[in-house]
């Protein structure tokens, strides 16, 4: 496919730019993990804060809209037990979806806690409820990438797209930039993603990301379900300017997401990590930085004084020392410095200047 621009090179959430020269817009993804409790679903809010998040994301979705009862059940929830007896995929959707009548509480608390509130709708329907509530942006996730109607439905509300690629082609990509396209939106963003509870490391081909940048010409971010924040750290490093982590209040809960979610002080060490990513990948420029003027004259060397040098010695390379500080004359100067005369006396270990030399 030929490379063509699909939207802008940066998008706003809530007036917060996110792009490429913009710091990396962090999503502490709660998912199901509030365990339909309220209380639960508000402190992982406040966790999210605390962690100095950018946004705190649920999912919004019915176990009828989403899953036929007659789909078999992910062998992920069959080894990791996360089915109970006899339970399908089904029945377990409707355990943990979100009470709809959450959304508007939920989203109140998030912005007293000064977070923006995101949610991935999964049905048209979704999206009327999420407009309710005035969501700044729409998380389309991996397995709705096909789902045209419902990211052309979202891209009629005017709010940028955030759209996760996990499994998908560059053509599914295509597609449903099309789409959102072809219903009015130019604020796309696209999320890498490799999809499994966690994935392996070795599945992760994390340089999609520029390819994804190349191909598309919109910001491209990273959707993590690893363990630890290494290759959300890795993503920054590529470009990712959105990083989306799934996170729990303990990893001890029963739930499907709880197990590979970090946990509150883990989700704010990447953060923190993120940002310390960010500030020392700097400039291109290779030059001494205003932090290292002083190790830049103290530490290199420069040309001293061997011995006591009488006026009239004509210099030669055992007169020269090289040691620190390297404000003298400089070490590749040598050449030039022997068989120049000593203008005045020099003691041992004097700083050889020009001016010192005839």
């Amino acid at each position: 496919m030929t490379a063509r621009s699909y939207g802008r090179p940066a998008i706003e959430i809530a007036g917060r730019a996110v792009g490429a020269d913009q710091p990396c817009y962090v999503i502490a993804e709660a998912g199901s993990n509030h365990n339909r409790d309220l209380d639960t679903a508000k402190r992982l809010i406040d966790a999210a804060a605390e962690a100095k998040a950018d946004a705190v994301k649920f999912q919004t979705y019915t176990a009828e809209g989403l899953y036929s009862r007659k789909t078999p059940n992910p062998s992920y929830l069959k080894k990791g037990s996360l089915l109970k007896d006899q339970e399908t995929v089904w029945e377990l959707i409707k355990r943990v979806e979100i009470p709809w009548e959450w959304h508007q509480e939920l989203a109140e608390h998030t912005a007293g806690a000064g977070l923006h509130f995101l949610s991935s709708p999964f049905e048209e329907a979704a999206v009327d409820l999420l407009e309710s509530v005035k969501v700044p942006a729409y998380k389309i996730a991996s397995y709705e990438i096909t789902h045209l109607p419902l990211i052309e439905y979202a891209a009629k509300t005017g709010k940028p797209l955030l759209i996760s690629t996990g499994m998908a082609s560059l053509a599914d990509i295509e597609r449903a930039l099309d789409v959102a396209n072809g219903a009015g939106c130019d604020q796309v963003a696209l999320l890498h993603c490799a999809i499994n509870y966690p994935p392996r490391f070795d599945d992760l081909n994390l340089r999609a990301i520029q390819t994804l940048a190349g191909a598309f010409q919109v910001p491209v971010g990273w959707s993590d379900h690893t363990m630890g924040h290494s290759a959300d750290v890795a993503a920054v490093t590529l470009g990712a300017c959105l990083v989306e982590k799934h996170y729990t209040l303990s990893r001890d809960q029963e739930g499907p997401d709880h197990a590979f979610a970090l946990e509150p002080d883990e989700l704010a060490a990447m953060v923190t990590a993120i940002r310390e990513t960010e500030a020392s990948l700097g400039s291109s420029v290779k030059r001494v930085t205003e932090a290292e003027t002083e190790m830049f004259r103290i530490g290199r060397r420069s040309l001293v004084a061997a011995r006591d040098l009488p006026a009239g010695t004509v210099l030669q390379r055992d007169d020269i020392a090289v040691k620190r500080p390297g404000y003298g004359i400089q070490v590749y100067e040598m050449a030039t410095v022997i068989g120049r005369r000593v203008a005045e006396p020099i003691e041992a270990d004097e700083i050889l200047q020009w001016p010192m030399l005839d």
